[in-house]
């Protein structure tokens, strides 16, 4: 019962221009191999590069479990090498084995907000930056989610892990004022979920941030709106933290479960 947002016939188009409709499908929409700096030459059509990836971007709206992936090789549009077409191949490959998942809406009697965050410290080989992700539940609906990069390098995890609750508080907080507009008011502040106990502390600690000065300063706006109790930040186990998913490759088993858990379903008669 319910909703399924899809976009098969575009999947469908995709593969057909990067002439790859019959291409052998995988399980997972990126290697977890670890990515090393080797001289790579410049990929011959860059033009092709930037269209398919860019059609790549809107297949995100209905389908967060490519946005990692989708994200990681839109990094490299200025100049993309062999490899990067390879990682854009994998995803499509992914994509030919699941053309006919979609996001699955259901009806629910809740309307409160909650949402997951997760960084990957240092996890860029280049620069040694982090990617950040969120994934924000409207009852039990995904309805928003973001992988990126963050712009400066952090000095500890915590830093890393803080910023990207700090964009994960923004977007749930930005929510909340939506649904007020609409007349859905909020029956009690929206939940966060981290797995890191540094930055779960220095959300609700003062006394941290005399450790924390390289910390930037805006993002303890965070810490402000659980003064005011707006949102609630709770610890979550590494084994179930759904933004995981936007921040680093994952096994098959792994990304499996977490594929489950997205909504990201194939339709009923599938």
């Amino acid at each position: 019962m319910g909703l399924m947002l899809r976009q098969h016939k575009y999947i469908l188009d995709i593969l057909t221009r990067a002439s790859m409709l019959s291409c052998k499908p995988v399980d997972t929409p990126m290697s977890t191999s670890k990515a090393t700096i080797l001289p790579d030459p410049l990929f011959s059509d860059a033009t092709r590069f930037r269209q398919i990836v860019g059609a790549l971007q809107c297949l995100t709206f209905t389908r967060p479990d490519i946005c990692f992936a989708v994200n990681r090789v839109c990094q490299f549009m200025h100049a993309p090498t062999d490899s990067h077409w390879a990682t854009v191949k994998r995803i499509l490959r992914y994509l030919r084995g699941t053309a006919s998942y979609g996001l699955h809406i259901t009806r629910n009697s809740s309307f409160a907000l909650h949402g997951f965050t997760d960084a990957d410290w240092a996890g860029s080989v280049e620069d040694r930056k982090s990617t950040g992700g969120y994934l924000v539940f409207f009852g039990q609906t995904p309805i928003s989610w973001k992988s990126g990069k963050q712009r400066t390098v952090a000095r500890s995890s915590t830093e890393a892990e803080y910023k990207a609750l700090a964009d994960g508080a923004a977007e749930v907080i930005w929510l909340q004022y939506l649904l007020t507009d609409l007349q859905i008011p909020s029956t009690s502040a929206p939940i966060i979920w981290c797995d890191n106990l540094g930055a779960t502390y220095l959300s609700a600690n003062p006394i941290f941030h005399a450790r924390t000065k390289h910390v930037e300063v805006n993002y303890h706006f965070v810490r402000d709106k659980v003064v005011k109790k707006e949102i609630q930040i709770r610890f979550i186990s590494s084994q179930d933290q759904l933004a995981d998913v936007f921040t680093k490759p994952l096994p098959t088993s792994s990304f499996t479960a977490f594929h489950f858990k997205l909504r990201v379903d194939p339709p009923p008669s599938a």
